[in-house]
């Protein structure tokens, strides 16, 4: 009798390389505006630049951006700008001194948040919100569609309201941090205070972790402000709601209609349909605090489970198919 081999379709076999390859494919940035005026984030690739380095960002609107396997670099955004017809101007906080509304692989003037990535190839991505150089604007980061812990992080808080006088830059549109401030190894983290043994947190960044306990508040605060996730796409979101830096305001997220980009430039869509308050209640927000605090949902571990299940599943009828049938 002759062995008759059945070979899987190419269908079955496009399903096997999906779910095998899902995780080194990148990650699509999705950068979102609620603040009630607008913002130019800047990106910064630490050897690979993306589609745009730069870009207005209007209030209500969002645009994406693909970052590849590996990349590695940081996001955040500048407020006060000034750009003429040609492009070219100053902002008053994050500006990254190209003169132009690209950054062109310059990163930002502290004071700023940022969000830094690494974009894993077939690894877990790591990202976290730093305000090791100081604070600008709120900030959200979170995971969509990924496998694991892949927890949110950001600082929502308005800094600029807490930050000490001897940190404020003109009147308090930005919070140095003291490092920047003073300049003091004991602050910097350098010199004899150049290990995680000798460099502990100061009175300055205890403010800023006690304000933002998921973000990096000084240079070895990794154990609470460093977060994992395989597969996932980022949102980052300026002026997260119950937040604002110029205004008290509650602005409701914007509800996106399908970003892109064209011949590699961002596209910003969406509009907001939300309503706004005309002030913050604390005890709202300090309801909101905890969940955000605590990170993880339940959907992170059924995706997990259920991509491991998927594999297993489809890798087995693959077997099956080529030695059996």
């Amino acid at each position: 009798m002759d062995l008759i081999l059945s070979y899987p379709s190419p269908i079955f076999l496009s399903l096997i390389l999906l779910v095998i390859t899902r995780g080194i494919s990148g990650a699509t940035f999705t950068i979102i505006n609620t603040c009630d005026y607008t913002v130019w984030p800047g990106i910064l690739g630490n050897t690979v630049q993306l589609s745009s380095t730069g870009f207005e960002l209007p209030p209500s609107t969002s645009a994406a951006l693909q970052a590849p396997p590996g990349w590695s670099g940081r996001v955040w955004g500048r407020s006060g700008c000034n750009f003429n017809a040609l492009g070219q101007g100053t902002c008053a906080t994050g500006d990254c001194g190209s003169n132009q509304v690209e950054c062109n692989g310059a990163g930002a003037t502290p004071p700023a948040t940022l969000a830094e990535f690494t974009i894993g190839s077939g690894n877990p991505d790591f990202y976290d919100v730093s305000l090791v150089d100081g604070y600008n604007l709120p900030m959200l980061v979170e995971a969509v569609g990924g496998s694991g812990v892949c927890g949110s992080t950001g600082c929502v808080t308005d800094l600029n309201q807490q930050c000490p006088t001897e940190l404020q830059v003109d009147g308090g549109q930005a919070c140095r941090s003291a490092c920047e401030a003073f300049g003091n190894p004991e602050y910097c983290c350098s010199g004899a205070y150049s290990t995680p043994d000798t460099c502990s947190p100061s009175v300055y960044s205890e403010i800023f972790k006690s304000a933002c306990p998921r973000s990096y508040s000084y240079a070895y605060d990794d154990a609470t402000s460093t977060f994992t996730c395989t597969g996932a796409d980022y949102t980052i979101t300026f002026c997260p709601s119950l937040t604002s830096q110029k205004s008290s305001r509650d602005t409701s997220p914007p509800t996106t209609t399908g970003t892109s980009t064209t011949n590699g430039s961002p596209i910003t869509t969406g509009t907001t349909n939300g309503t706004e308050s005309n002030s913050t209640n604390s005890s709202t927000a300090d309801s909101w605090l905890p969940s955000f605090i605590a990170g993880g949902s339940s959907r992170t571990i059924s995706r997990l489970s259920i991509h491991s299940t998927l594999t297993s599943t489809l890798i087995t009828f693959l077997i099956i198919s080529i030695y059996y049938f």
